[in-house]
């Protein structure tokens, strides 16, 4: 009888799926499609993660207690640095220089011209000159270097090796006080005294501190009376009892130095080095540094184990209690580059820590390319022996992605590809390794890197692939007890589940799913974690149907979220008795959503997305737990309060609805879901009228729901809406009428409020443009005509129009030229070859077979 009330017959429903929005203008098709669909996918926000008000290396959300976990604020000085890890693993101790000048004309030379041992130096004297440097950086007076200094060699010639002393006439303070004096000599003879005058035994404490820069002239002395002392024996290079001395090191040990390289150290570094040991000024430092990096860089010695390295250490370590920023970024740059390791290392990188910390050096670390020095370190650095440095180097890289620009320059110079194998690395020491926790720390900080590397598009690519997923999938399994590295996990996989390609990356790793119920069950209190999960799963459920399916089977995957929904109501249930109960005290009104519907709102998308697999939605349909869950909502909150949420139930029992299944939850509540919409459907919020109309499209199919519809006259207000003059509006509206024009009981309730020229006016104003929508007005006054005796009685006055604007209608040249953008083209074409015109032309011939006389009525070109 008539055309049936059904949306699933009155119109040619395609399998649901997703359609991404188009973030400009949508087509008229996509539009129409997406509002039309009797199943709807819902779309929400992603959730918002505040940015920490300081850079710490755990932020003040974390989990870690205090006592557990590195310190991010820490003292560093110059003996934070150690000087036997800086010297070079090749290296042989050489010894310190005589005072007196030997000048080289050949390698012959060099084999017999060798200074003789000196007596020690009093101890009382090397530690009061030992301070002098300390004092230095501690006063705002000039050069306070004493007036008569011994040369640098003598310093430089006891630290240019790796190996410490081994000998008992070798004593610590001796090397203390060598390594201490320096004197301003950039003459070429000094230099050359430099480069060679080794004698193996300690100086006298004369000619530690006689002497003056100028005072270069004096001859070479001969051997000293220590030197001819039986027992002892001058050392000289390649000597095999000097090797024997050395505790086993091989004849690899030696660095051996070119002239060219004595020549670069002495015209270049040396005089540098010099300004550097006398000037107290911060920027005259700061611009030494400078220059001594691009030497050193002219020089090809970063990273090199050359002759005079740990001279050249030395001399910046004791640079870092400077209090200066700029200053200890551009040494943290020249250590780093040298390639330090050990406890060497781990001050680096703490030293940039610090500097990074402060979001105002971005500036200065941008110019300075500090960060190229932060990944070498990443990319060369071995993760077993240097897990804490990396740390440090780790927390730096962080804070610095924090910066736009500087993150873009960590993508382009490979750091995601960096990062993910520290992560593979890091993923394969299992838990009862004794460094899992230490590496869990390390975790952190990389993944929260990560997070902030997803903002690039490049790095959204790289972090598509299936590797990248997979790792990060394994260590979220691994970690599953550690919130901080479960939580910037589950933000990387949030902010990326917005794009297609990675959705469909994440979906084909198949345990994503039982991983995120472990996380949900596990972390069930914990906000922040729940919400981005739900917010990840109703993006795969929105996108892949496979991934619904998936999702469901998974075992207690709806008990889950039925766990999570009850747990979150309660939550907003207190939190709105607290605030009534104190409202009256406090004038603030409380922020919504809130936390706890919050999380409501993605549950509710999961399950509304879930639903547009026909046999998940069946089975959520016969989900009585669930219905009773999505009609609480509507029953305890207004849309007035919270719209999205209250919105979503409605969305989620319509689709719910659509499934006429045994045992349905929907069809055993209809009437109580009809007394909630009616709440709905009178409120000033027009996307929840719309929403409480679609459901009643469903619903009326019951006859029990259409006598509620007239005893609570709601046919007047769905009547009412076809004035709205906004097509979802009127389609959904249409989809009432036309389940209530089924009885014939009801359908003279079109002639009031004007019924039958509402929607004649609703098909001259879309009908060229929507197809669907023009369906189904003609669908519906077909079902009202059924019994049509005469044009006139049955359409009155809108009669005529009606016979002109269908004939209008059906003329394939109108169709043609009235298609409004190219992007409908055969969709729309074929809707209403095989919708519409059927349908039309039935009409039409009703009328027109009870239509006594030629209509004279004018219809408008659309």
């Amino acid at each position: 009888r008539g055309v049936q009330a059904s949306k699933n017959k009155t119109m040619k429903k395609p399998e649901p799926f997703y359609r991404l929005s188009v973030p400009k203008q949508k087509s008229s098709s996509e539009i129409i499609t997406e509002a039309r669909n009797v199943l709807r996918t819902l779309r929400t926000q992603r959730p918002f993660t505040p940015t920490e008000d300081r850079r710490k290396l755990f932020g003040s959300r974390s989990s870690r207690a205090a006592q557990d976990r590195p310190p991010s604020v820490f003292s560093l000085h110059a003996s934070s640095f150690d000087l036997a890890e800086s010297r070079p693993v090749s290296g042989v101790r050489l010894s310190p220089l005589d005072y007196k000048p030997i000048l080289v004309t050949s390698s012959k030379d060099e084999d017999s011209s060798v200074s003789l041992p000196r007596p020690a130096v009093d101890a009382a004297e090397v530690r009061k000159v030992s301070s002098a440097r300390a004092q230095l950086f501690r006063t705002s007076q000039g050069n306070v270097f004493p007036a008569k200094m011994a040369p640098l060699d003598q310093n430089e010639k006891q630290l240019d090796s790796e190996e410490p002393a081994m000998m008992s006439d070798l004593s610590r303070t001796n090397d203390t006080c060598l390594a201490e004096q320096r004197a301003r000599t950039p003459s070429s003879e000094e230099s050359r005294q430099l480069i060679w005058n080794e004698g193996f035994g300690k100086p006298d404490r004369e000619d530690v501190l006689k002497g003056t820069a100028g005072n270069l002239s004096r001859q070479p002395k001969g051997e000293s009376d220590q030197m001819k002392k039986p027992g002892i024996v001058p050392w000289r290079p390649g000597s095999v009892g000097w090797k024997r001395r050395l505790a086993g090191l091989g004849d690899d040990t030696r660095i051996m130095e070119s002239e060219e390289e004595k020549s670069f150290w002495h015209m270049k570094v040396l005089p540098i080095l010099h300004e550097l040991e006398s000037e107290d000024n911060v920027e005259s430092l700061c611009l030494a540094c400078t220059r001594l990096y691009q030497v050193l860089n002219e020089g090809n010695m970063f990273g090199k184990r050359f002759k005079r390295r740990s001279v050249l250490l030395k001399t910046l370590y004791k640079l870092v209690d400077i209090d200066s920023d700029l200053l200890c970024l551009k040494l943290a740059r020249i250590i780093l580059s040298m390639k330090v390791d050990g406890k060497n290392l781990l001050s680096a990188c703490k030293l940039a820590f610090k500097i990074c910390k402060n979001e105002k050096n971005d500036c200065i670390i941008q110019n300075d390319r500090l960060l190229d020095c932060l990944l070498e370190v990443l990319r060369t650095e071995d993760l077993q022996k240097n897990s804490e440095a990396l740390l440090y180097c780790m927390g730096a890289i962080k804070f610095l992605s924090g910066n736009a620009v500087l993150l873009n320059e960590m993508v382009s110079r490979g750091a995601v590809e960096m990062l993910l194998q520290l992560m593979k690395q890091i993923n394969n020491i299992k838990e009862h390794d004794t460094r899992f926790s230490i590496f869990g720390h390390l975790l952190v900080q990389l993944t929260a890197t990560l997070r902030n590397l997803a903002d690039s598009p490049q790095a959204r690519c790289q972090l598509a692939c299936g590797a990248a997923v997979s790792e990060l999938c394994v260590a979220l399994e691994q970690r599953v007890s550690d919130e901080d590295v479960c939580t910037y996990v589950v933000r990387i996989f949030s902010k990326l589940s917005s794009y297609n390609d990675f959705c469909a990356a994440l979906a084909d790793c198949s345990r994503c799913y039982i991983l995120f119920l472990a996380l949900l069950n596990k972390h069930q209190k914990q906000q922040d974690l729940v919400i981005r999960i739900t917010f990840i799963l109703g993006n795969l459920t929105a996108k892949n149907n496979q991934a619904r399916e998936q999702f469901f089977k998974e075992k207690g995957s709806v008990n889950t979220l039925i766990s999570l929904f009850q747990t979150y109501h309660k939550l907003d249930l207190d939190a709105q008795k607290q605030y009534h109960e104190r409202g009256r005290e406090g004038k603030k009104t409380p922020k919504h959503p809130s936390e706890a519907e919050d999380v409501l709102i993605k549950l509710i998308r999961v399950l509304a997305n879930l639903s547009i697999h026909p046999s998940v939605g069946a089975a959520l349909a016969a989900a009585h737990r669930v219905v009773e869950l999505l009609v609480t909502v509507l029953e305890y909150k207004s849309v007035e309060v919270c719209e999205e949420l209250v919105i979503n139930a409605a969305t989620t029992i319509n689709n719910l609805s659509f499934y006429k299944v045994k045992s349905s939850a929907v069809q055993d509540k209809k009437l109580h879901i009809a007394e909630m919409l009616l709440k709905l459907l009178m409120s000033n919020n027009m996307d929840g009228v719309v929403e409480a109309v679609r459901v009643f499209g469903n619903l009326s199919q019951y006859r029990e729901i259409c006598d509620f519809i007239v005893q609570r006259k709601i046919h007047k207000f769905v009547i009412a809406l076809l004035d709205a003059k906004n097509q979802d509006v009127c389609f959904s509206a249409c989809g009432v009428l036309l389940n209530l024009t089924v009885d014939k009981d009801k359908r003279a309730l079109l002639l009031e409020e004007g019924g039958i020229g509402k929607l004649v006016d609703c098909l001259r104003d879309f009908g060229p443009a929507d197809w669907q929508l023009a369906c189904l007005i003609c669908k519906t006054l077909w079902n009202y005509s059924e019994e049509i005796t005469s044009a006139a009685a049955c359409f009155g006055e809108d009669a005529d129009t009606l016979l002109v604007l269908l004939t209008s209608l059906l003329d394939e040249e109108l169709v043609r030229d009235c298609r409004s953008d190219r992007d409908l083209g055969d969709y729309q074409k074929l809707y209403w070859e095989r919708e519409f015109k059927p349908v039309a032309e039935k009409l039409l011939d009703r009328i027109q077979t009870h239509h006594s006389f030629a209509p004279a009525v004018a219809v408008s070109a659309f």
